[in-house]
């Protein structure tokens, strides 16, 4: 049986907050986490966010967003600075952990790349997952764990019941 999870929040940065505020909750509590969280900046003065990871647990933060100019529409994420997140989180996969965090199970995961072959390393090694995902990508992220997702409330109290609850079974 897979532990799985998933969880969604509609506000900008909301999802990213809550799930960083979860890794740093677990991990003070001695919680091998593995993976990454997102960390936004730049908001507040212009509007569109740089998005930066931090390889959980204490790893890199990798700015994975680019700049295409003013007015600019279309997918920021940069390619080579994904490629580069994976690359460093599977390069800490080789000691053991509880807890394999993603921030965004998200386009790339669900046409099958990004993050979704460790994804599935983990849960054939038996890690407990939790992903954040949003509604355009949440069937396909149930899909990739053949039924067994649990979706968790979008808070940190349900979030770390339903950690506590799976990781004791």
């Amino acid at each position: 049986m897979l532990k799985i999870a998933y969880t969604m929040a509609h506000g900008r940065g909301e999802l990213d907050m809550l799930l960083t505020e979860l890794a740093e909750h677990l991990h003070a509590q001695g919680v091998r986490t593995r993976g990454i969280v997102q960390k936004n900046t730049g908001c507040e003065t212009e509007g569109r966010c740089d998005m930066d990871v931090q390889v959980l647990p204490d790893g890199p933060v990798i700015r994975i967003s680019q700049y295409l100019g003013k007015g600019a529409r279309g997918c920021r994420l940069d390619p080579d600075a994904m490629a580069q997140a994976i690359s460093e989180v599977a390069r800490t996969l080789d000691t053991p952990y509880d807890l394999f965090l993603l921030n965004k199970f998200g386009k790339e995961e669900g046409e099958g790349r990004g993050f979704r072959n460790l994804l599935a390393e983990a849960a054939a090694g038996g890690a407990v997952i939790i992903a954040g995902t949003n509604p355009l990508n949440a069937d396909k992220f149930k899909e990739f764990s053949g039924g067994e997702a649990v979706c968790v409330e979008a808070e940190i109290d349900a979030l770390l019941r339903w950690y506590k609850a799976v990781s004791a079974s």
